[in-house]
């Protein structure tokens, strides 16, 4: 038997947060070098901070998804806004054909901008039930 909707959205939820702590984390330790790759010239703000900053944010993000399901609406709305608001970083880094994350060309950059609309929908999504 195929699982419910609501089993559905809160196993997506679930597995956004944890997408987003290891992004987050990531931003962090490993990939924060590529991660530098991804924040547009005309930011103010140090390129280092701007990469630690958001890891952070994301680790709360995703810590949050999985484990306020109470607080999943205004989490969800949150992250799909934070989702949008990087969303310059991904035209930055295919506009200045900066390569990072293996992307090294412009077809893939170009492809990779079509996967923020999809995580913005999948915060969304995951997160909208029709019990308060």
């Amino acid at each position: 038997m195929p699982p419910s909707r609501p089993r559905l959205r809160s196993a997506a939820r679930i597995a956004l947060g944890g997408m987003l702590v290891f992004a987050g984390t990531s931003h962090l330790t490993f990939a924060r070098e590529d991660f530098r790759a991804q924040v547009p010239p005309w930011v103010p703000i140090d390129t280092d901070d701007v990469v630690l900053a958001s890891g952070v944010v994301e680790i709360g993000l995703g810590a949050a998804l999985a484990a306020l399901p109470r607080e999943q609406r205004r989490i969800g709305a949150f992250a799909a806004l934070f989702f949008t608001a990087i969303f310059p970083g991904n035209i930055a880094q295919y506009t200045g054909r900066r390569d990072a994350f293996g992307l090294d060309t412009d077809r893939k950059r170009a492809l990779r901008l079509l996967g923020q609309p999809v995580l913005v929908a999948w915060a969304w999504w995951s997160t909208r039930t029709r019990t308060p």
